[in-house]
């Protein structure tokens, strides 16, 4: 056994035959490791990574290949049958050996292999519980899925006195999306979209606030700014080029394959690096099955996450964790400026302060940008295949170097490095040393498909979803019976607590289509109340979610001069979930009547939103759902009034039929006394015929009385003149004295008559009142009093419906409902937050 004070063991000198000790800090200015195909680059890098866990260095490794999961087949019993699932069938066939056969010799290989290099059994047995090994499969549920959903998350890390950096992470998040829908070397100066995206996430992220791939969709429709630089919006990126953009980014959303994305377990570094039981993991992150653009990606989120963790890290002067990527090529190349390179070449600068180190490794050395490399403190250099790639290289250690590089030197050595031979250019060290890579404890199975990775992911206990094993007699494979689901755990922030569906961003209402938002007039308490519940005493407010509905009222007009009838009335609906088709029983939504001008003009500060969805978000399908409201207004609805048409009475909804009642029998009453005042009418014109023939007949009476007074003093007066008289005149006085009697008498007979007329008169009029009493109560007894009450109850009703012009269509469009979010026991409920009573 080789003492290795702590240091790796990766080798011997080919000089002096000593092992080749590594010291593990020295990872913290980061290591690059070039060589070609079969120069053993493989063995020495899975060596480092073997050595890391044996001194409890958590490592993250990349593996673009399928070559770094063989860090997983550790096998310390060295028996046959622990590599045959391992073996490839392929080459075992070109050797003329059976599966088996091929097992057998690989085991003893393995053996003499650790052997020679004083390896045994139980420092495999060290190696293999030193760490937490697992294959992640982003994009796929091969291996364990990881969730990107934390990668949009605000860092951790204050905004203030970080934002450089956090915008450096802004960008390259944003540039790695546009790549993946299609958007390359998007220009994050000029580009409208990178822009646009860009600013999204500033103004969340300065804030604290988390984004997810739901937010930012609909952020991208209605952004929570309304200016960028001095323009405004909409004529910097008009609505509908950020519908586009929205589109876009919903189909990467939408797709099904997708859903492994975004599901599993969250990309927190803490827990990539660390188990909770304090072991380091060794997390291989296999990406063999992405395409570059899903690579891209991928990476950018997943540096961006290392640096965001790294920077909220304490200082370290010693080895804290390693970055592996066995395959940097494309991520950072001389010229062009993926998102992954300024990532890299940042984290090369920085990371040594937080003692984070680096492994790139390539086969290709001409595509390196060698300067931005510069900072790498230790070269593993390898075999190469042409000369021209080791010049390429020469050129760019020599620059990197700044010109104190022996390139002749340099030169020979790599010229004459042979296989599992590399050349190691170390800063801590004094000069350049080559090496012959020790064997290594993993077995070098070669790439491994995706479909090996459940299988391989069950041979160190990682556990995932149900995957079969990998078969070696080409028959259907057993199913594992002791594997079970990953546990996806949310990223506690200040208390684990269930989290709220809905976005913090409101989903656009299509352009044409009314937005409301319904006030929120219900207190927790009435709430609770309203719901028929009692307040727990562990309920705590968690803020407000809106949930779409369609929100419409017709104000109705009914007008009818014929029925005496003006009367408007409203006619609401509040419809949760419409149908997609745009199709609503619109009496099964009926509503109370709201006032318009109680309508909230803003939501709540905080609050969440549901998604809006069809047929709310499609502007043409809710204009047809507003004329289909109106055609049921006016086939659907109408008043009724109550009518008594032998009175011509009518009234309309706002009377009741009791009411109804009661006016038609004051009616019919009245009618009544107006019967009885005509009756009286009749008689008071007899009454006052005879009252001016008895006026009259008093009169004459009087006049009567007056000439038979003067008759008698005329008669008397003749009298006297007859007896006192001359008979000159005796004959002519006796004709005179006559004359006067007979006056006399006539005048009293006038009188006699005229008494006479005025009794007669009198009792006529007795005679009348006695028969206009009998009249009246004839009336009332026998005929009013049947034909009023018949009247007073013959009542019908008469249905109006309205004129289509008479409805005016007030409020039709999407209303935001409030409910209040309450946390009870560890568990998110809802309550209506709006009573329309």
């Amino acid at each position: 056994m080789i003492d290795t004070n702590g240091k790796f063991y990766l080798g011997k000198d080919t000089q002096s035959q000593k092992p080749l000790l590594y010291a593990p800090d020295d990872l913290t200015t980061h290591a690059v490791v070039v060589g070609m195909t079969g120069s053993g680059k493989t063995g020495l890098c899975i060596g480092l990574l073997e050595e890391a866990a044996l001194q409890n260095i958590p490592a993250i490794m990349i593996d673009p290949k399928g070559d770094i999961t063989n860090a997983l087949l550790h096998f310390p019993d060295l028996l046959p049958g622990d590599f045959q699932p391992w073996v490839n069938p392929d080459e075992a066939r070109r050797a003329g050996q059976s599966l088996e056969q091929a097992a057998q010799a690989a085991a003893q290989n393995w053996r003499s292999g650790l052997e020679e290099w004083q390896i045994g059994p139980e420092r495999i047995q060290a190696l293999k519980n030193s760490a937490h090994f697992a294959v992640y499969t982003p994009g796929s549920d091969a291996g364990i899925p990881i969730s990107i959903l934390a990668s949009l998350e605000a860092p951790e890390i204050p905004w203030e006195g970080n934002q450089e950096l956090l915008r450096e992470k802004i960008s390259g998040t944003v540039t790695a999306l546009l790549g993946l829908v299609g958007l390359t070397d998007v220009d994050p100066v000029r580009s409208r979209e990178h822009i646009l995206l860009a600013n999204i996430f500033e103004k969340a992220w300065s804030q604290g606030k988390d984004l997810n791939l739901e937010e930012l969709i609909l952020q991208t429709q209605n952004p929570p700014f309304e200016k960028l630089g001095v323009m405004d919006l909409n004529t910097f990126f008009p609505e509908k080029e950020r519908f586009s953009l929205a589109m876009l980014l919903n189909n990467i959303l939408a797709a099904p394959a997708f859903h492994t994305w975004i599901e599993g377990e969250p990309l927190d570094v803490e827990s990539l690096l660390w188990g909770d039981d304090d072991r380091p993991r060794h997390s291989v992150f296999y990406i063999a099955h992405l395409t570059d653009a899903e690579r891209m990606f991928f990476i950018t989120l997943l540096y961006s996450a290392v640096e965001s963790w790294m920077r909220a890290q304490p200082g370290a002067s010693s080895l804290r964790a390693l970055i592996y990527f066995d395959e940097i090529f494309g991520y950072a190349p001389p010229i062009s400026n993926p998102p992954t390179k300024a990532l890299l070449l940042r984290m090369l600068k920085q990371a040594r302060a937080y003692g984070v180190g680096q492994i790139l490794v390539t086969q290709n050395p001409v595509d390196l940008d060698y300067k931005g490399l510069s900072n790498a403190g230790t070269w593993f250099i390898g075999k190469l295949q042409t000369e021209k790639d080791k010049q390429r290289l020469l050129d760019g250690l020599e620059g990197a170097s700044g010109g104190t590089l022996d390139r002749q030197v340099y030169d020979r050595i790599i010229s004459q490095l042979g296989k599992r031979q590399f050349l190691l250019h170390n800063v801590h060290s004094s000069k350049p040393q080559t090496f012959q890579t020790r064997w290594v404890m993993n077995y070098l199975a070669g790439p491994l498909t995706r479909a090996q990775i459940p299988a391989l992911n069950h041979l160190t206990g990682a556990k995932q979803m149900a995957q079969p094993l990998p078969t070696t007699d080409g028959q259907e494979p057993e199913p594992l019976d002791d594997v079970q689901a990953i546990p996806v755990q949310p990223i506690p922030k200040e208390r684990d607590l269930p989290t709220p569906e809905g976005t913090f961003t409101r989903p656009t209402v299509p352009s044409g289509v009314a937005e409301y938002f319904l006030p929120n007039n219900l207190t927790l308490p009435e709430a609770f109340k309203a719901a028929g519940q009692p307040i727990p005493t562990s309920a705590l407010g968690q803020g407000i979610r809106y949930k779409p509905v369609l929100l419409v009222q017709a104000d109705i007009r009914y007008f009818q001069r014929q029925h005496n009838l003006d009367y408007t009335e409203k006619r609401t609906a509040l419809v949760p979930d419409p149908d997609p088709r745009g199709m609503v029983r619109w009496e099964d939504y009926a509503a109370s009547p709201i006032d318009p001008r109680l309508l909230d003009d803003s939501p709540f500060n905080g609050a969440r939103f549901d998604v809006l969805e069809a047929p709310l978000t499609d502007a043409r399908l809710v204009k047809s759902m507003e004329g289909d409201f109106t055609d049921w207004v006016y086939r659907r609805t109408g008043v009724t009034v109550y009518a008594n048409e032998a009175l011509k009475l009518y009234a309309g909804p706002e009377t009741t039929e009791g009411g109804f009642r009661k006016t038609v029998s004051a009616e019919a009453r009245k009618n009544l006394e107006e019967e009885r005042e005509e009756t009286k009418d009749k008689f008071q014109k007899k009454f006052d015929a005879l009252q001016k023939k008895l006026a009259h007949e008093k009169r004459e009476l009087e006049d009567d009385r007056a000439e038979h007074s003067q008759r008698k003093m005329e008669e008397l007066s003749t009298h006297f003149e007859n007896l006192f008289g001359g008979k000159a005149y005796g004959r002519r006085r006796i004709s005179s004295s006559l004359s006067k009697r007979r006056m006399t008498q006539q005048a009293k007979a006038d009188i006699d008559e005229s008494l006479e007329m005025i009794e007669e008169i009198e009792r006529d009029i007795d005679l009348l009142a006695e028969e206009m009493e009998a009249a009246i109560d004839e009336l009332e007894e026998k005929w009013l009093e049947e034909k009023w009450s018949e009247v007073a109850r013959e009542i019908s009703e008469i249905r109006i419906p309205p004129y289509k012009k008479d409805i005016l269509i007030e409020v039709f469009g999407v209303a935001w409902m409030p409910y209040h979010l309450v946390e009870v026991d560890k568990k998110i409920i809802e309550l209506p937050g709006y009573s329309g009573g």
